[in-house]
């Protein structure tokens, strides 16, 4: 049972976060210090670290809040999807991927692009980021595995894999992943994230203007394409032909 104390430190937390993430949102991330969120809740710098120890771990903490929301949002995604219908799972959680990114850009940003100082995976107390970008993952992950169990796809024996390839992905299986799959289903999952992630992104970054006004189609061209490889059935989005 939670103490009356315990619930004011929680609520406090969350202020924090939430007044770190607005900061986030309307001058960036590098506006988002201790002293910025101090002066925003009306405390004092030395105040915050009674519920943080550095700026690092706070931003650790935001950025595992918005993986878990954003996780959230891809799994509401895949729940408004009948539970068979693999093809449809896979381009509505793509699709909200995407839409997620441009309604929130300097979020993604954070957790995309290019690593905010004392952020994921360079302290000690990273776990709580680190979880939570693992469920992200899995939400991709235990999707690729259900249709690989269901309806294998074609993938590279482990003799059409390059040494220097295979090695890594291996580690990646047995110390991250954990999983018991072949070698080449996890190269093509790799692979199909790369192009999933990597559109994204660079759509997000403004790094497609220079040649269209308009990225929609190239994502979906991207998308028949990878469902094409796992052997899924590509429909266009509601409204279109």
């Amino acid at each position: 049972m939670t103490t009356r104390r315990d619930r004011l430190r929680a609520a406090t937390v969350k202020e924090i976060s939430e007044t770190a993430r607005r900061i986030l949102v309307e001058e960036g991330a590098d506006a988002v210090t201790l002293r910025a969120i101090a002066r925003a809740m009306g405390m004092t710098a030395p105040a915050l670290y009674r519920y943080f120890g550095s700026h690092g771990e706070l931003l650790r903490h935001l950025v595992g809040d918005i993986f878990t929301e954003l996780t959230e949002d891809l799994r509401e995604a895949m729940h408004g999807v009948e539970g068979g219908d693999l093809s449809g799972k896979f381009l509505a959680v793509s699709r909200r991927f995407r839409l997620w990114a441009f309604a929130h850009p300097r979020e993604y940003a954070l957790l995309f692009g290019t690593p905010v100082r004392g952020t994921l995976y360079e302290e000690e107390d990273s776990d709580f980021a680190e979880e939570c970008a693992r469920k992200f993952g899995w939400t991709f992950m235990a999707l690729f595995m259900e249709l690989w169990r269901k309806r294998p796809f074609p993938v590279p024996s482990d003799d059409e894999i390059d040494p220097a390839l295979y090695a890594q992905l291996v580690r990646y299986r047995e110390e991250d992943l954990r999983v018991e799959l072949p070698i080449g289903v996890i190269q093509q999952f790799l692979a199909c994230w790369i192009r999933l992630q990597g559109s994204v992104s660079l759509e997000v970054f403004g790094h497609l203007d220079f040649a269209l006004d308009d990225a929609a189609p190239m994502f979906e061209l991207m998308l028949s394409e990878i469902a094409g490889v796992l052997g899924l059935t590509y429909t266009p989005p509601k409204g279109e032909g």
